[in-house]
């Protein structure tokens, strides 16, 4: 699953975390990434102290058989930004590839709070453009997520391969063991849920009032635009749309 930050992912991996035949990783390039590009993110020395820094060794164990636990499938988040130019993309040819997306001005809104001057590179949308163009897949978009989880994970499964499970729908409050440790500065929002949102009346959430982003931001979301509208013309919609919702911070 290629996401960028703030879009849902850590829910959604929650979800797939919550089926019986799946086991899950989370961001396994992020300590590679930090250590080579020598970025000071929130927990930076141990986030690289957990894990590898190779992305070879990364990938070997990415791309590993059997699936690790004696599990089916291997649901491996990734933030498309840890995808430095020197990464082989082929080695991940022989993966199911998703993606997940979400408008750049509810993104740069939520990513702020906890980086306050991300650049473009920081967000990853240009690499998720170049990794779907090479691998294609199914794509979804986090308002769409948020608004009607079932039939959205039902048509993610079905473009997978996979039967969908409702066990999906649910997960444990609260800090998980497949969380990176980098969780405490990110993850505080999703270890307050253990589910989706509801929908709300006649299955349609509210959108949230977004407010007015800073100047640097807004330039931001304005390059980030053609990207976001490029993956989002082929995201799954099953049923009538519904129009976008604010999913909460992940």
């Amino acid at each position: 699953m290629w996401s960028g930050p703030r879009t849902l992912s850590t829910a959604l991996m929650r979800s797939f975390a919550s089926r019986p035949d799946t086991v899950v990783i989370d961001e396994p390039l992020y300590g590679y990434y930090l250590a080579r590009t020598g970025l000071d993110h929130p927990g930076r020395d141990e986030v690289i102290a957990s894990m590898p820094t190779s992305w070879r060794d990364v990938v070997r164990r990415l791309t590993a058989e059997p699936v690790p636990d004696g599990k089916q499938v291997f649901y491996q988040k990734h933030m498309t930004h840890h995808v430095l130019d020197e990464v082989d993309l082929e080695a991940f040819a022989g993966l199911k590839h998703a993606y997940l997306i979400r408008d750049p001005r509810r993104l740069l809104a939520s990513y702020a709070r906890v980086r306050e001057t991300p650049t473009l590179a920081d967000l990853g949308l240009e690499r998720q453009v170049n990794i779907y163009r090479r691998f294609g897949g199914p794509v979804i978009d986090a308002a769409d997520l948020a608004a009607r989880p079932q039939k959205v994970l039902e048509a993610l499964c079905a473009a997978l391969g996979l039967a969908f499970d409702e066990t999906m729908l649910r997960w444990p409050a609260g800090p998980q063991p497949y969380d990176g440790v980098w969780g405490r500065y990110w993850y505080a929002s999703v270890w307050k849920t253990s589910g989706f949102e509801a929908p709300g009346p006649a299955d349609r959430r509210p959108q949230a009032p977004l407010a007015p982003l800073p100047p640097h931001l807004r330039r931001l979301a304005a390059g980030c635009q053609p990207f976001y509208d490029e993956l989002n013309a082929h995201a799954l919609r099953p049923g009538e749309r519904l129009g976008p919702a604010d999913p909460p911070p992940a």
